[in-house]
């Protein structure tokens, strides 16, 4: 399984060739350079350590200095291991978007926009309690009852219940790649991915 650390740009639509509008994200995806080589023998199992995205030598430690140095690349902002590539990589191979084509079916791995503190109709899509009239004013976002009484008096562990929302690792499946440009270092999926303009995601062939 091969893949390649990217950046999410945002979102826009294609049409294809039946005039069909498809929504899609824009992901740069790469340049990549290959950091660390996993191995059986060393560590117990095998993986290629790709980086991504230039960082300011300032704002890095010593030692990943010189682990971007074993490599013969410059400080980068994001290491993610990936299971051993179909080809053969040694350290400071460079890794692209040439890896995909149009057509390919891909999964994206990301971080969800974080929302903060909300309520169980936010969070669960509860319906409120109650109508909006007949009184009842000033609890329509309420959760209504826990379902506990005089027995466990207790509220069971995983009930649905207000609680902050978002910022969690989400993983989208069978997104295809309509578009490749090798020279922007862009692919374009179709669908929505997960995470804010700017953030990083992980793509796996």
């Amino acid at each position: 399984m091969s893949g390649i650390i990217g950046k999410k740009v945002g979102m826009t639509s294609i049409f294809d060739a039946d005039g069909k509008n498809i929504p899609c994200t824009v992901i740069e995806a790469g340049p990549c350079v290959v950091t660390q080589i996993r191995t059986e023998e060393k560590d117990g199992y095998s993986a290629v350590q790709l980086a991504f995205d230039e960082a300011r030598e300032k704002n890095t430690s010593a030692s990943l200095k010189g682990h971007f140095a074993n490599a013969k690349t410059t400080p980068k902002r994001k290491l993610i291991e990936f299971k051993t590539f179909p080809d053969e990589k040694q350290l400071g191979d460079v890794v692209t978007v040439s890896i995909f084509e149009e057509g390919d079916y891909i999964d994206v791995v990301g971080t969800s926009k974080g929302k903060g503190f909300q309520g169980v109709m936010k969070r669960h899509g509860f319906g409120g309690v109650g109508g909006a009239t007949h009184g009842q004013h000033n609890r329509l976002r309420a959760p209504g009852s826990l379902g506990a009484s005089s027995w466990p008096s207790r509220v069971f562990k995983g009930t649905r219940m207000a609680g902050r929302t978002g910022g969690d690792r989400v993983k989208v499946q069978n997104l295809q790649v309509l578009k490749v440009y090798e020279e922007q270092n862009l692919i374009v999926v179709s669908g929505s991915i997960p995470g804010a303009k700017g953030s990083y995601v992980i793509v796996d062939k």
